[in-house]
């Protein structure tokens, strides 16, 4: 019971399963989990975030010894925590969703320095989440000036 439990938490609940572009499909799951989050303000985003981070870990760990594989595509729970850590302190808007959306997707992709150390040298679920919540760090920045320029 415990198993499936982590794998649909750590899947998105079974986002991970798309046959296409499973980190964007988690990233897109995340969205209702933000707006919902939102309702009790910025705290609400990040003890959200504090949660799905502190259960990712180990989630994202189990998956990585269950598949036998490193960063399994399946597992999305990453994006979620780097997508709710992209969009803390932003208002529930059209526009800011999918700036955030795409920056913290550019982000995750390019795994811009020290990203991409991150997922090489860190190990296990740790590796896997943390590498998200770095890219979530410089989508936070490019949306915080977004918002204060165009927004």
């Amino acid at each position: 019971m415990l198993h499936r439990l982590t794998l649909v938490f750590a899947t998105g609940f079974g986002a991970g399963y798309s046959p296409v572009a499973s980190g964007t499909v988690g990233t897109a799951v995340a969205i209702p989990l933000f707006i919902l989050l939102s309702q009790w303000g910025t705290s609400g985003v990040l003890a959200g975030l504090l949660v799905v981070t502190v259960l990712g870990i180990p989630a994202a760990d189990h998956m990585e010894r269950s598949l036998g594989t490193s960063d399994p595509g399946k597992v999305v729970i990453d994006e979620i925590a780097g997508f709710l850590l992209t969009m803390a302190g932003s208002p529930v808007a059209a526009g800011h969703l999918i700036a955030g959306f795409f920056l913290f997707r550019f982000f995750d992709i390019v795994k811009p320095p020290p990203v991409r150390q991150a997922e090489r040298l860190l190990h296990g679920g740790l590796g896997v989440v943390a590498d998200d919540l770095l890219a979530g760090v410089y989508a936070w920045i490019c949306l915080r000036l977004l918002e204060r320029f165009l927004f």
